[in-house]
């Protein structure tokens, strides 16, 4: 039995206007209607005469005979196709997640720690692995395991200072006040420097299509062609925007005429009864606030414009909740956005054009001055500007101050420091002092002034072979007394007899420049033709020794001379040689003169054991026995028995022992002069404690002084 032809010649027109708007579903049931319709034969003829598949027309077919039709939002049924590969291969999901999680936390063995995560190379990973997969099934997988490209995110902002909430509310704060005072405020910074020429900017721009602009394949900036730095000052109050194109160096300089440009060309005239301004800008760059510059350049500014200016620095770390940042600077790189910044009138016209919904006005001017690098503000001009113009804020005064447009007067100079004596050496002008009237003595000074200096150029010519370099410094030679003081110290000395000691401390200096000072002036005070020197009275019949009593001699003659001030009473420190854990104590002194040999020689061939330096004086060490010799060779030394003198190729050694309980020839302490010793004229000395016997252990003898081998060594000597 053959289909319905009738039917079909009937269907078939109207299937062909039919089935192009049905989806696959919906037109394999209509052709397995048909095909049942037209019986036995229906599904092939069917088939031949719409061009279908003869398996789509029985499928069709089927689905309506059983009732299994596909569910609502599907057009086939569930089960049908391939299995996926996470189905049949189950290690294929943790794999592409060891990789992933592997790579974004930045494990090092990770194959992927230091590629890009693509697709393709996500892929060939895990077929290296053993888990075929294509780039489109791993794409795939991810995106059904919730991954998806990021990009990174500006959101770290690195160490915070502790106050930065309360800078934020203070600047908040600042702001307010000003304006509800209807004074200005201004936030001010320099956007990044841009080349002008030829060269390619981010972002796109509506072209013809395939007619993109051409621009160079480089970024280098070529000879000939300069650059532009935008400084932009923002008007919070007005919603407006100003920018000072400069086209030298982003220093301080060209953040000030920033300033001064807005004020002359728009400031003074929307803000004609301000007296104060508000600025507020970053912590760092040209307007930092450790610039000093820029401090400088806004109390130069304040003075010259009237205003009080105000400035506050946003914290460390934090320049982009700076206004102009977001307000205007953001508002300018989408107006030139894929625009070359072929010439300067390109980017004034840009900026000028800026215009917002909100109803932002941008000005632009182009700044050609010099901003040269470099500019240095000494210590002296920071140090009068933070005294005359700057005002410190109690909060934070490094971030926030203010620049008054007058300059507070200068303070008044500091009172002359105290000589370092214990009088001035005008004090001491007296003629019961020196023996001389004042006048004289200050025209006999002014005499000696030339040959004193002369004198002082000779020596130091005889001892360099060179005269004085010169280094064009202001200030003079670092001396400790003056013409007058030289003179002073010679006539107290020459007067009354005073001794070095206390006419260094009446005039602070040392005993020893007082020597060479009397020394030096008498001996030029005594080239001098008679008739130079004023009368001289003759010298009291008095010996003062002390300060008390010059003291008491001034007095007398109406002269205070104040005294000595009480010396500083410190704690006495803890004794070495007694000290707790003290290490083995070797005490080398500089007590005898050099080449002592001749001196010893006599003492050592008189001196039998156990013998005692005579002369009332108490022995050099009591013990006797053998002192310890480790550090002496012994043929270079001979010891003086019982006294414990030793001599060798260097000096002559005194040696002690305790008697604290320690053994037999235990060296306590060694007093050592060297032959070349220059301290000739001390002494011999004795400093003993035991070594080895611990904490507890007592000095076997006192600082003991030899008359008779120092008689010896003095008279050996020569």
């Amino acid at each position: 039995m053959s289909a319905n032809a009738e039917l079909l010649e009937l269907m078939i027109p109207e299937l062909e206007l039919l089935l192009p708007e049905l989806d696959e579903k919906a037109r394999r049931l209509t052709l397995g209607a048909v095909a049942r319709a037209a019986g036995d034969g229906g599904i092939g003829a069917v088939a031949k005469m719409t061009g279908a598949s003869w398996q789509t027309v029985a499928n069709g077919a089927a689905e309506l005979e059983s009732g299994q039709v596909a569910p609502r939002g599907r057009v086939r049924r569930a089960g049908a196709g391939r299995p996926k590969l996470a189905e049949t291969d189950p290690g294929l999901v943790p794999a592409l997640l060891a990789l992933v999680e592997d790579s974004s936390r930045g494990d090092p063995e990770s194959p992927l720690a230091w590629t890009t995560k693509s697709a393709q190379h996500l892929s060939d990973e895990l077929a290296a692995r053993g888990h075929a997969c294509s780039p489109q099934t791993a794409w795939r997988l991810l995106h059904e395991l919730g991954f998806s490209t990021q990009a990174n995110v500006k959101v770290a902002e690195g160490r915070r200072h502790p106050d930065r909430d309360g800078q934020f509310r203070y600047i908040a704060a600042q702001a307010k006040e000003h304006l509800g005072s209807g004074q200005p405020v201004i936030s001010v910074d320099a956007k990044k420097k841009e080349q002008v020429g030829e060269y390619a900017q981010a972002g796109r721009e509506w072209r013809p299509k395939g007619d993109p602009v051409q621009v160079r394949d480089h970024g280098f900036a070529d000879r000939g062609e300069g650059h532009a730095i935008p400084y932009g000052v923002y008007d919070v109050g007005a919603n407006t925007g100003f920018v000072n194109v400069g086209t030298d160096h982003n220093t301080a300089a060209l953040a000030v005429e920033s300033v001064r440009r807005w004020w002359n060309l728009a400031g003074k005239d929307a803000y004609p009864h301000a007296g104060r301004l508000l600025v507020t800008c970053d912590a760092g760059g040209s307007n930092g606030w450790r610039n000093r510059a820029w401090k400088a350049g806004l109390a130069a500014l304040a003075a010259e414009t009237g205003l009080q200016i105000t400035c506050c620095h946003f914290p460390p770390g934090t320049s982009k909740w700076n206004k102009v940042e977001h307000r205007l600077f953001s508002q300018i790189t989408l107006a030139w956005r894929g625009r070359p910044l072929t010439s300067y009138d390109v980017i004034l016209s840009t900026i000028a054009a800026v215009r917002t919904r909100t109803g932002l006005a941008v000005t632009a001017v182009l700044d050609q001055n010099p901003c040269p690098t470099g500019t240095v503000i000494s210590d002296e001009q920071i140090k009068d500007i933070e005294e005359r113009h700057l005002t410190r804020h109690e909060f934070h005064g490094e971030w926030n101050y203010a620049a008054g447009p007058v300059p507070r007067p200068p303070a008044p100079p500091p009172p002359p420091a105290a000589p370092p004596g214990l009088c001035d050496p005008a004090a001491l002008n007296h003629p019961a002092l020196t023996g001389l009237d004042p006048a004289g003595l200050d025209a006999l000074a002014a005499a000696l002034d030339a040959p004193l200096a002369g004198h002082r150029e000779q020596r130091r010519y005889a001892r360099t072979g060179r005269p004085r370099t010169r280094t064009g410094r202001a200030g003079g030679w670092n001396r400790k007394l003056g013409t007058a003081g030289h003179l002073i110290a010679t006539r107290l000395r020459a007067h009354l007899n005073l001794p070095v000691t206390l006419v260094g401390a009446l005039l602070g200096v040392d005993p020893t420049t007082v020597s060479h000072a009397t020394s030096r002036t008498a001996s030029i005070l005594a080239g001098l033709p008679p008739g130079r020197l004023p009368p001289a009275a003759p010298p009291p019949a008095i010996r003062l020794r002390t300060l008390d009593d010059l003291r008491g001699y001034a007095a007398r003659h109406g002269i205070t001379i104040p005294a000595a001030p009480p010396a500083a009473r410190t704690p006495p420190a803890d004794s070495t040689v007694q000290a707790p854990a003290t290490p083995p104590t070797h005490l080398n002194l500089e007590c005898l003169r050099d080449d002592m040999n001749a001196a010893f020689t006599s003492y050592d061939e008189s001196a039998g054991p156990g013998s005692e330096v005579t002369g009332g004086h108490k022995r050099l060490c009591g013990t006797t026995g053998t002192a310890a010799r480790a550090s002496t060779p012994a043929h270079d030394r001979k010891k003086l028995s019982g006294v414990g003198l030793e001599r060798h190729e260097r000096g002559i050694h005194a040696v002690c022992r305790s008697r604290t309980g320690g053994r037999p020839g235990s060296v306590a302490a060694s007093v050592h002069a060297p032959r070349h010793s220059r301290l000739r004229n001390q002494p011999a000395c004795c400093l003993t404690a035991d070594s080895r016997a611990g904490s507890g252990s007592q000095p076997s003898c006192d600082q003991t002084i030899l008359p008779e081998a120092e008689t010896r060594a003095n008279q050996g000597w020569s």
